[in-house]
C-alpha cells in the first residue's frame, strides 16, 4: 500500500500534491479581493443566464473537459456488467442523503442551535440545507473523480443517471421535506447546467479524443491530458477565488451564522461519504468505481440549490445563505476526502 501511494504521489506531481495549500490560499485571496473590490465581484456575479454564473461555468468547463477527453465510449457497455457502483450511487443519493440532511437540519437549527437562531431564520436555514441535500453533484464530481484516478466512463454513467433522476425526483422530494406543494424548480437552470457542464465538454472531449486516437492512440490521449492538467487545477483554484469573492462580505460580517450552518453540513458531508465508501468496500467494488461513487453523493449541485433558494425565498434569505455556505464548505472537505480515498486505495480490489 505504501509503494502504491508513493507511485500515485509521483504521478500527481508537486503542484497537485500541495493542492490543499493552494486551495487555502485561493480562499484567502477570494475573501481579500471580495472585500477590497466588491464592485468588481458584483459585476462578475451579475454575468449569468438562468441563474448560472457564466465565469464560474467557464472555469468548471475548463476543469471537466480534460477528463471528458479520457472517456472511451466503447467501454461504456461494460458498465451494465458491473452495476454495484451505480446501485450504491442511486440508493445513497436518492433514498438516504436528502432525508439525513433534513434530519440533521431539524436537529441543529430547531433543536441544538435554537437559543441562537430565531424560528424564522432557523426554518430558512433548514430549507437551504434541504435543497443542498436533494441536489447531488453534476459537474465538480468529474474533478474529484480525476483526482482519485477514477473510471471516467463509469463516472459519466453515474452522473448521467443522477441527472435523469433529478429531473423527476428533485421537486417532489424537496416539496415533501419542506412541507410545501408549490415549489418551482428553475428548469432553465437545470437544463442549462447539464448542457454547460456535461454535454458541451463531452462533445468537445469526444472530438478531441477521436483526433488524438488517429494521431497516436492512447499514448497521445494520455500526453494531451497530462498537458492540460495544470489548466484543470487552475480552473478549480480560480473557481474557489470567485465563489469566496462573491460572498466575502457575508462571510466576514456573519462568522457565527456561517459556523452554525457549516456544522450540520460537515457532519452530513463526511457521513454520506463514509456510508457510500463503506458500502462499496463491503460489496468489494473496485476502487476506480468506489471512490467516485462515494464522492458523487458527498458533493452537491450547488448551482441548482442556490438558484432554487433564491427563487423561493429571495436573494438575502437564510435559505440562500445556507446554500452558499454549502459551496464554501464543499471544496476543502472534498479535497480532504480525495486525499483519504487515495491513501486507502489498497482497501479495494482494482478493476480487471
Amino acid at each position: 500500500m505504501t509503494d502504491h501511494s508513493a507511485e500515485l504521489d509521483a504521478g500527481l506531481g508537486t503542484f497537485e500534491r500541495l493542492l490543499s495549500l493552494w486551495v487555502a490560499l485561493a480562499i484567502a485571496a477570494g475573501l481579500a479581493l471580495g472585500s477590497l473590490f466588491p464592485g468588481l465581484f458584483g459585476w462578475l456575479a451579475s454575468l449569468e443566464v438562468a441563474s448560472v454564473n457564466l465565469p464560474v461555468a467557464v472555469l468548471i468547463w475548463a476543469m471537466v473537459y480534460p477528463m471528458m477527453v479520457g472517456i472511451d465510449f466503447g467501454a461504456l457497455s461494460d458498465v451494465g456488467r458491473k452495476p454495484k457502483g451505480l446501485v450504491i450511487t442511486v440508493v445513497v443519493n436518492w433514498l438516504i442523503k436528502p432525508f439525513t440532511m433534513a434530519a440533521l437540519g431539524v436537529l441543529f437549527f430547531e433543536g441544538i442551535f435554537a437559543p441562537w437562531i430565531d424560528p424564522q431564520t432557523a426554518s430558512e436555514y433548514l430549507a437551504g440545507v434541504i435543497l443542498l441535500g436533494a441536489a447531488p453533484c453534476t459537474a465538480m464530481v468529474f474533478v474529484w473523480s480525476n483526482l482519485v484516478r477514477g473510471d471516467a466512463n463509469y463516472t459519466l454513467v453515474q452522473v448521467s443517471v443522477n441527472d435523469v433522476i433529478m429531473v423527476f425526483a428533485f421537486a417532489p422530494i424537496v416539496a415533501f421535506l419542506l412541507g410545501v406543494t408549490d415549489i418551482t424548480v428553475p428548469w432553465s437552470t437545470l437544463l442549462l447546467s447539464v448542457l454547460l457542464y456535461i454535454l458541451l465538454p463531452l462533445v468537445a472531449g469526444v472530438i478531441t479524443r477521436n483526433r488524438l486516437m488517429g494521431q497516436g492512440g492512447e499514448i497521445a490521449v494520455d500526453a494531451f491530458r497530462d498537458k492540460l492538467r495544470p489548466t484543470s487545477v487552475g480552473g478549480l483554484l480560480l473557481t474557489v477565488v470567485l465563489l469566496f469573492g462573491f460572498q466575502a462580505q457575508v462571510i466576514l460580517s456573519q462568522p457565527l451564522n456561517i459556523l452554525l450552518i457549516a456544522i450540520p453540513l460537515l457532519i452530513q458531508t463526511y457521513g454520506i461519504f463514509f456510508i457510500a465508501y463503506g458500502a462499496a468496500r463491503l460489496w468489494k467494488v473496485p476502487f476506480e468505481v468506489a471512490a467516485p461513487c462515494a464522492l458523487i453523493g458527498t458533493s452537491n449541485f450547488f448551482e441548482l440549490a442556490v438558484a432554487v433558494a433564491i427563487s423561493l425565498f429571495g436573494l438575502g434569505s437564510g435559505a440562500a445563505l445556507a446554500t452558499v455556505v454549502g459551496v464554501l464548505v464543499e471544496v476543502p472537505v472534498m479535497l480532504s476526502l480525495v486525499a483519504f480515498a487515495n491513501r486507502t486505495r489498497g482497501w479495494f480490489p482494482t478493476q480487471s
